[in-house]
């Protein structure tokens, strides 16, 4: 497993997922089949291996933390515990790039970087209400090179903030490697981030069957 795992977390308590990775692709498979019969009303982002991160990664998670993900968020609402049946009908009704949930609270966004700034603000929020909650941020490997990344990932550890950072390597901006965009080179990410890499299992906007424009 490519996962790393800051060094705090190794010796706290995870708490038991019940997904499985077969859970996880076998809905994956049915948005894929309802998509290529034109029966969901917008685009889609699927997972496809990563799951086994995933399902370690969210043994850290709270159920009563908030997770910020981006457009390709299926597997981090399932895994949060966000009702499979409220997941689809978002899904069925064209808002698989912005999914949500107030409990468990989850929020997603299309815009790239766009959940950064909230996450960081929610954070905030929780300090100063002395809460002993956690905000969970997933990124792409691409966002983690933006300004906006790094602006908040400095604010949040020079204020002591409870947000912990996954980064999401699939070497993919959209469909352009990223560490060509970068010269062949990304940037190393600090210790005390969650990381792991990838090979994206879908294209970056449907299921392959249809013209990607």
């Amino acid at each position: 497993m490519s996962l790393h795992i800051p060094e705090k977390f190794k010796s706290k308590n995870k708490r038991k997922v019940s997904l499985t990775k077969e859970d996880l692709i076998n809905f994956e498979l049915r948005v894929k089949e309802e998509y290529e019969k034109a029966t969901i009303s917008g685009p889609v982002h699927m997972s496809k291996n990563n799951e086994e991160e995933l399902i370690e990664i969210f043994q850290y998670v709270n159920t009563d933390d908030w997770v910020f993900s981006s457009w390709r968020n299926h597997y981090h609402a399932l895994l949060h515990g966000v009702p499979e049946s409220h997941l689809w009908e978002l899904i069925l009704s064209g808002k698989s790039m912005s999914v949500y949930s107030e409990s468990p609270k989850l929020y997603t966004s299309s815009i790239v970087g766009g959940v950064i700034p909230i996450a960081l603000g929610v954070a905030k929020a929780l300090k100063l209400k002395k809460s002993d909650r956690k905000v969970w941020l997933f990124v792409g490997d691409m966002t983690a090179e933006t300004g906006v990344f790094h602006e908040c990932y400095k604010f949040s550890r020079r204020h002591n903030l409870p947000l912990e950072i996954v980064v999401e390597d699939n070497n993919m901006s959209t469909n352009t490697p990223t560490d060509e965009t970068w010269g062949g080179e990304k940037t190393s990410h600090p210790e005390d981030v969650f990381y792991y890499n990838y090979e994206r299992g879908y294209p970056h906007h449907g299921t392959g069957e249809w013209i990607l424009f």
